[in-house]
């Protein structure tokens, strides 16, 4: 994971994309998904999900396994952005930009016994000691390991560039690993291990799991990079930023709001409103009597009405040494600034927290709400399903979870630190009232939701049990509905009308955050010219609610539906290229 990059012209980026190529994909249709579009990445898996896109590019273009990894390494394991730029450029551009080539030299091959001059150390040396690249430089093998372990050393070991002047075509992984590892197998080692982890470090659509101690595992998503996702350790986190899920806030917010919580900014904002600094050894002083004459602990008198220095004599009408009649409005304007903008940190900041515990809290119904099901099944009763408890608890720590972020988001959306230059006054006191009524709806139904769950229902009769259970059902219908109207209004309303600033937010999921499904080998031999199944056991619970796809279940209305392997099927994305080699 220490493996670096040498610089960004080693790398496709989406700055050289081909124009057009976005409404292409629009012609293709699709099956709807049927598992879930998150997967996760094991370290037993990780092999297999890479050798899975090597496969499709080396069937595709009739390439080596290196060839192929170069290509997708330059363009960062975006299989469907490799081949649409193929498509538009051709295969010559395509090799070109990666540094691959594919020309035969067996016409230069020297003849066995012979001896050939290396160009970096000018040596005659056999020429069974020498190796000839792709590109047809040849130099000695000593030559070739140290260049090998210099880029390695220096974390280039993912593109490896001939030592010719001039050439950029890309080594062979196998000269590279042959040659290093006779003289330095812990070396060889880590280059493994750095092409295997550039499937996760280079992939735009894989990041590892946050977690902490680290799980070991990763996460591949199939659609837009702005989701929230659960690993298989239980780890949810924000696929973008790789923070803790924090919808409706966006990334941007986020990451200021934390770092504004974890600092002593609002310290200082306090120290600045109700301490003023010494003169001399500038230690803020707070003032505890009514006279305006302080001294601090280093002995040093000043004037608290404006902080100059001054001596030990106070009178009624001066202090010696000063006078400070003059009105200074930049100096009062600062600190009833400071005390604003604390009591406006303060006002989102406590609500912030309290919706935050409530969620701990409520947490722990989980397992009491089970108690009271299993005390309500032994009795003789007409009731048996309960199944709107279980509904009405995970729709109530979903809204809880909503309205705890809406107040970070609300502090920076109605501020002036991200968006002073996009609205005026008037237009952000519109938005504000706007959104407002909407928080204060879905506030208030949570609370109903909450109350009604916590209420004792094994101790009450059917009567009472059937009118909770309506008064839950409702509820959980409401605050969903809310729920989405809320992100609605920040991504329409709110978000959408801005200017300057890109600001995404991850969608809203009335099930929740979608937990990621393993992914394992399966594999359906067939000739027909469709797609392999999405899962090998996924099951109907594990679902996502919103659209979306994955690479094994069809396709999104931007991704897949490409070309047929030679074989007549498709390969599936979760099998190992042994088992497709023997198929």
């Amino acid at each position: 994971m220490e493996d670096g990059m040498s610089s960004d012209e080693d790398y496709y980026s989406d700055r050289d994309s081909l124009d057009g190529l976005e409404n292409e994909d629009s012609e293709f249709h699709c099956t709807p998904p049927k598992g879930p579009t998150t997967k996760v990445i094991t370290k037993e898996s990780l092999l297999s999900a890479q050798r899975e896109d090597l496969r499709r590019v080396m069937d595709l273009l009739s390439l080596r396994e290196h060839h192929a990894r170069t290509l997708l390494i330059y363009y960062r394991w975006d299989v469907e952005r490799l081949f649409a730029v193929l498509v538009e450029k051709g295969k010559a551009f395509l090799f070109d930009q990666a540094g691959v080539t594919v020309v035969e030299h067996q016409g230069l091959e020297s003849p066995l016994g012979s001896t050939i001059t290396c160009d970096i150390c000018m040596d005659d040396v056999p020429s069974v000691e020498a190796t000839r690249e792709d590109c047809g430089h040849c130099f000695c093998n000593n030559c070739w390991t140290e260049h090998f372990m210099v880029k390695i050393n220096e974390g280039q070991s993912r593109r490896i560039r001939c030592m010719a002047h001039k050439c950029n075509a890309i080594c062979d992984e196998a000269v590279v690993r042959n040659l290093v590892s006779k003289r330095h197998p812990d070396m060889a080692e880590k280059f493994e291990r750095f092409l295997l982890e550039s499937y996760i470090e280079d992939n735009k659509r894989v990041k590892w799991c946050p977690s902490t101690p680290h799980c070991g595992n990763a996460i591949r998503i199939e659609d837009d990079e702005f989701c929230e996702v659960e690993c298989s350790c239980g780890m949810q986190f924000c696929f973008s930023c790789l923070s803790e899920a924090h919808s409706p806030c966006s990334c941007l917010m986020w990451e200021l709001w934390a770092k504004k919580c974890r600092d002593e900014s609002e310290t200082v904002n306090w120290i600045t409103a109700h301490t003023k600094p010494c003169p001399k050894c500038h230690k803020p002083v707070e003032k505890n009597g009514g006279c305006n004459l302080v001294s601090c602990i280093c002995g040093q008198a000043f004037c608290w009405l404006c902080g100059g220095a001054t001596g030990r004599d106070h009178t009624w009408s001066s202090i010696s040494g000063h006078s400070c009649g003059r009105y200074k409005a930049e100096r009062e304007k600062k600190s009833e600034r400071a005390k604003r903008d604390h009591y406006r940190y303060m006002h989102y900041y406590n609500r912030y927290r309290a919706h935050t515990d409530s969620f701990k809290q409520e947490s722990k119904l989980k397992e009491i709400i089970q108690e009271r099901v299993s005390i309500t099944e032994e009795r003789d009763s007409r009731l048996r399903d309960f199944s709107w408890v279980n509904n009405g608890l995970l729709r109530l720590f979903r809204s809880r979870r909503v309205l705890s972020y809406s107040y970070p988001f609300a502090f920076y959306m109605f501020g002036d630190e991200l968006f002073n230059d996009e609205m005026t006054k008037e237009e952000r006191e519109i938005k504000q009232h706007l959104f407002e009524d909407q928080q204060q709806q879905l506030e208030g139904n949570v609370e109903k939701l909450s109350k009604f769950l916590e209420e004792p229902f094994d101790q009450y009769s059917e009567d009472k049990v059937m009118e909770i259970r309506m008064q839950v059902i409702n509820l959980s219908v409401i605050t969903d509905t809310l729920c989405q109207k809320v992100y609605e209004c920040i991504e329409n309303d709110l978000l959408g009308s801005l200017q300057y600033g890109n600001h995404n937010i991850a969608p809203y999921k009335s099930k929740g955050i979608e937990k990621a499904s393993e992914l394992t080998a399966c594999w359906k031999a067939n000739n027909s010219d469709k797609y392999p199944p999405s899962d090998c056991g996924a099951s109907e619970l594990d679902r996502p609610s919103g659209s979306g796809s994955s690479d094994e279940s069809g396709c999104s209305s931007r991704k897949r539906a490409r070309k047929d392997s030679p074989g007549g099927g498709l390969f599936d994305l979760n099998l190992p290229a042994e088992v497709i080699d023997r198929n």
